[in-house]
């Protein structure tokens, strides 16, 4: 049984979940990380190939005559927050940790090679992707402009996410919509700086971005499909350096989550239109940039098929189809939407039951799903590539 053969190796995966948690790293320096991957891939056999976007790593193994292929991809990096726990295997480097569990998806996928190199109940080509930097700066962008599906050509990829706060082991998935896409526009309001007691004789850039922000809300409430998910969040307002002096700019950073291409463009649009308008009532200008502050990922969209095969797998396992299915898709968004525009695919969640959550300096990836996670995985794989 998949889940006996995976008990035996709970233990060596913790150890190595919980080193990868100790020791986190950031965007395309996932070095060491790298390294772990690599070397357990190759002592399970697998074909691997280092290199891409930096420090991506793309096991490969085969069995059978078919020329079916699946991927699989688990992403590796950290964020820059400050761990606040007690665990012995607190991260060791200051303002970096394992807050997503990145460093447990990688370790699942581990568990998968371990499995699949010992029970080769399938047909076919599995490549699993070890993918840099999905937390910002789009890895699987760069993944893509090395050649990731050209090298290792793919039939269907599928990704997952823990969730907390969803029952352990659970799957979550739908068709269509699975994570929004993700703009982040810089707005910069230009004023007319001057002493802070003669607030007559400037025109201050602190004030019209204060009601800006406020306006900018209305886009969601007031111009939007209320069935439409749409978020808009200024996440960073910065100008000003003393309380005694009015100054010249300030700057906005916004982020703006949608899942579909028409509601993208809509608020793309009010922004920039909105703004200008809005501060030119207090006598400053705005300017909306995408350049070099601002970044974009598109939304996540599961193709029918493989959504239906992860459907299926869940309910071979027995969950409950009413829990399966959602209802909505997620409103944070990840790169691995960049791949899903090229490859039919599947993004879907698997609950890590209660905890803190996503992003929090207090959490921690629970090594039961290291049992769950790889057993899930292998059951799809079996399914997608069935032997003769």
């Amino acid at each position: 049984m998949i889940e006996e053969f995976l008990q035996g190796h709970l233990p060596d995966l913790t150890r190595i979940r919980r080193d990868l948690h100790a020791h986190p790293e950031l965007l395309f320096g996932e070095i060491r990380t790298a390294k772990i991957v690599a070397d357990e891939l190759f002592r399970l056999g697998f074909e691997v190939s280092t290199g891409l976007a930096k420090t991506g790593v793309v096991g490969t193994i085969r069995n059978g005559s078919s020329n079916r292929s699946i991927g699989i991809r688990a992403d590796m990096d950290a964020l820059p927050i400050q761990e606040q726990s007690n665990r012995p295997y607190v991260s060791r480097y200051a303002g970096k940790m394992h807050a997503c569990g990145h460093d447990g998806h990688t370790t699942m996928l581990l568990g998968l090679a371990r499995y699949l190199s010992e029970n080769r109940n399938f047909d076919g080509t599995v490549h699993l992707i070890f993918q840099p930097s999905e937390e910002d700066e789009g890895g699987a962008f760069r993944m893509m402009e090395d050649g990731l599906f050209q090298r290792f050509p793919c039939d269907r990829l599928f990704a997952l996410h823990n969730l907390p706060g969803e029952p352990e082991g659970q799957i979550l998935v739908k068709p269509g919509p699975i994570t929004a896409s993700c703009d982040v526009l810089t707005i910069v309001i230009q004023g007319i700086g001057g002493h802070g007691a003669l607030p007559h004789r400037s025109a201050d850039p602190i004030v019209a971005a204060s009601s800006l922000v406020l306006a900018l809300q209305t886009i969601v409430s007031r111009n939007n499909d209320p069935h439409e998910p749409v978020v808009v969040t200024v996440g960073a307002i910065n100008g000003g350096s003393m309380a005694t002096v009015i100054p010249a700019e300030v700057k906005l950073l916004v982020g703006i989550r949608t899942v579909s291409r028409p509601a993208r463009e809509m608020v793309m649009g009010r922004i920039r239109d909105m703004s200008n308008a809005h501060v030119r009532s207090f006598g400053c200008t705005a300017e909306v940039d995408m350049g070099i502050d601002s970044w974009s990922y598109p939304a996540g969209v599961n193709t029918a098929d493989e959504a239906a095969l992860v459907r299926g797998v869940a309910l071979d396992m027995g969950q409950d189809p009413q829990k399966v299915d959602m209802r909505a898709p997620f409103m944070f968004s990840e790169d691995f939407s960049a791949m899903q525009e090229v490859v039919p695919s599947c993004y879907f969640g698997l609950g890590a039951g209660p905890g803190p959550m996503l992003h929090d300096p207090g959490y921690d990836f629970n090594d039961a799903l290291l049992v769950k996670g790889p057993a899930f995985w292998a059951r799809l794989v079996e399914k997608a590539l069935p032997q003769a």
